[in-house]
């Protein structure tokens, strides 16, 4: 292939190479042109059908973010607090190495992502799932291409939002009743995910992805690249060992993560 050929895939392998989690933003507003351009672009992701299940919510109201943030760490961190609790004490995000009193409070001190100057929240609605066919909407509509199309169109605002120069974070919502009361979300809709928007504060990190040639495998599956139960738990704490320590910083404030 020549130079010409490729130039489209370079310049595409570039942002998806430069994308990693901004855990710190910078509270400067960023323009409405940027952020029709990221909704733009997520609307141009693949679904099901093409039922595109999606809406947005763009957050800018700074007392709606703090209200959806303490969402966030009354509600969905004692969720999750009690998630972590299945795992192995050195496993656990540093966050819920302690009490869950102690965790909410330790996240209460802060803006976290509240101080974004942007919010996107992605609701879907099941009911679009019913334009396709083969099954997909078998178990519910919560399931197969709603849930598909929404982890779809997320990724393309993701790296939309890179190409201009800003920092995002995907925000996993565990319980949604709450959210969906501050934003006035029909009980119908699923509220999928927040992502915080702003230009980053911090130098993103340079992302490490497993070799290829441990993942790929060629008419059948090579069983000799299979891992062991003993090697997957060892791949565990070898990965908690490379993140922890941004994780920690990240958390407690003492020096923020460069990204992940």
């Amino acid at each position: 292939m020549g130079t010409e050929t490729t130039a489209g895939y370079d310049l595409l392998y570039d942002v998806i190479r430069r994308r990693s989690s901004i855990r710190k933003l910078k509270p400067d507003p960023i323009p409405d042109e940027y952020i029709n351009k990221i909704l733009e672009a997520g609307r141009w992701a693949m679904s099901g059908a093409n039922s595109q299940p999606w809406e947005y919510i763009v957050v800018k109201d700074p007392q709606v973010k703090k209200d959806l943030f303490r969402c966030y760490t009354e509600v969905n961190a004692d969720f999750i607090y009690w998630m972590e609790q299945q795992r192995l004490f050195e496993l656990r995000h540093p966050a819920y190495q302690m009490t869950a009193d102690k965790a909410v409070e330790q996240q209460r001190r802060g803006a976290g992502w509240s101080a974004a100057p942007a919010l996107i929240v992605v609701v879907g609605d099941g009911r679009r799932q019913w334009g396709t066919v083969q099954g997909a909407h078998t178990f519910g509509r919560d399931q197969s291409h709603l849930t598909d199309g929404l982890a779809n169109t997320c990724t393309l605002m993701h790296l939309a939002a890179v190409s201009l120069g800003l920092g995002t974070q995907w925000v996993t919502i565990h319980i949604q009743e709450p959210f969906k009361k501050v934003l006035g979300v029909p009980d119908l809709m699923m509220l999928y995910l927040i992502i915080p928007i702003g230009y980053p504060a911090v130098e993103p990190s340079e992302g490490v992805r497993r070799p290829l040639e441990e993942i790929v495998h060629h008419d059948h599956y090579d069983e000799s690249k299979f891992m062991s139960n003993e090697r997957v738990i060892q791949f565990l704490f070898e990965l908690r060992g490379k993140t922890l320590q941004t994780y920690r910083q990240s958390y407690v404030g003492k020096e923020e993560p460069k990204g992940g």
